[in-house]
Parts: C-alpha cells; structure tokens; sequence
C-alpha cells in the first residue's frame, strides 16, 4: 500500500495530529539506553526485555510496565535517563520541511503521545520543533491513553476541530486505534522502527513511506 492522494468520501484536512516517538523523531536508542538502565537498576541482572517493550510503544509507560509485569518503579530512572539522553535523539529527515509546509498551507498541527505531556513537550522543544505544534498532549493528561480514543479527541477539541477535519499519524497500532476510535483517519508512518506487517494488519487509511508523502494527503487549506 502507497501514501495516497484523496480519501474518498473525506474533505481535505484542516488539521493533524502526530504521534511522536518514531514520527517525528528517531528516539529508539535512547529508549532502549533508558530502558536498559532502569530495568538493570531496578530488576538487576539479566538482558532488558527491551524488544518485548517496542512492541508495546505507544502507550502510556505504567501501562507497558503492567502489561509485561514489569515494577512501575522503573518508570523513575527511565524518565530520569529520558531527560538527560534528549539532545542525543534525531529529528527524522524531512519532518522539520514537513511541519513548515503544513502550517504554511494554514493546518494547525499537535502532538498526541504515550510520553507525559511535561517530557513531550520537553523533547520537542531540545530538537527544536516545539513552536510548530499549537499543542502538545501527553497520556498523562487524559483520563484514557491510547488505545483508547480521548488522546484523539482532547486535542481535536483543543484544535477546535471535529473527527472529519482531521487525521492522526502515528506508527504503532494503538495510534491508528485511538484514531479510528475517535472517528478521525488513521494514517501509518513507516519511517521508523515500526512493524510494517502489523500496521498494514491494522487497516490504516493511508500509508506513508516517509514523511513528505503526508502533503499529498494535506492541500493547502481554503478559507470559506
């Protein structure tokens, strides 16, 4: 499946919302370097389950921890490695263009992640990109995090957008679930370390292969 041009029976968009581990930037080393340490601090020796955990990427870390039945008490040192590892993690070639370009065809643009809004924003602002998204949301900030709808729909209603006006970008299943829960488009990204059968699996509306494919999907917005 190809990025796609129009989706049929949809208006062009008027907003997006993206994921941002593994679509706007390339954090899998230093998760895993993060993961690493907490898990060794914590558990103590032994190899770090850190593959079984990029399969659970997307949600809120306390969730991944119970799913793998892993102690909530190495949320600390991830986070605290999280933090200090930030200026290592890479933009993905293309994305800051993309962004540019996005809001220049007048879309308005945030961010719905499995991070907590304080570290999302924190990351995004070290890479650089915080001035392109109007808002920034993090797990930690709704009731329910991905794979349920309300990271969706908080920032739809924050854009002050409804399900129809907007898509959601993201590179795990639990992204194109919240998106499809939330009645808005799911599109997958594929430019990161993603599982690209799983994400086909999950029927997403539209397939990107790297991040300027998105703009065939985003015409520039038409005042009325």
């Amino acid at each position: 499946m190809d990025a796609i041009a129009t989706v049929p029976d949809r208006r062009p968009p008027l907003g997006v919302i993206f994921d941002l581990d593994g679509v706007l930037v390339n954090s899998f080393d230093v998760m895993r370097q993060a993961f690493t340490t907490a898990y060794a601090e914590v558990v103590g020796t032994g190899e770090a389950p850190f593959a079984e955990y990029n399969r659970h990427l997307g949600r809120y870390f306390p969730d991944i921890m119970r799913i793998m039945d892993l102690p909530l008490e190495m949320e600390e040192p991830f986070v605290r490695e999280s933090y200090r590892l930030a200026d290592q993690v890479p933009v993905f070639d293309g994305v800051p263009d993309l962004l540019r370009t996005l809001r220049e065809r007048g879309l308005h643009l945030a961010v719905a992640t499995g991070k907590s809004g304080p570290r999302a924003r924190s990351l995004l602002e070290v890479v650089g990109l915080l001035p392109e998204f109007e808002y920034v949301i993090g797990s930690d900030e709704v009731a329910n995090p991905k794979p349920a709808p309300d990271i969706v729909r908080h920032a739809l209603d924050k854009l002050g957008l409804g399900p129809a006006d907007a898509m959601m970008v993201g590179d795990a299943v639990t992204d194109l679930a919240s998106a499809t829960a939330a009645g808005t488009l799911a599109v997958a990204a594929l430019w990161g370390e993603t599982d690209e059968a799983e994400l086909l699996r999950a029927r997403p509306d539209a397939v990107l292969r790297q991040p300027a494919d998105l703009l065939e999907l985003c015409p520039e917005v038409v005042p009325h």
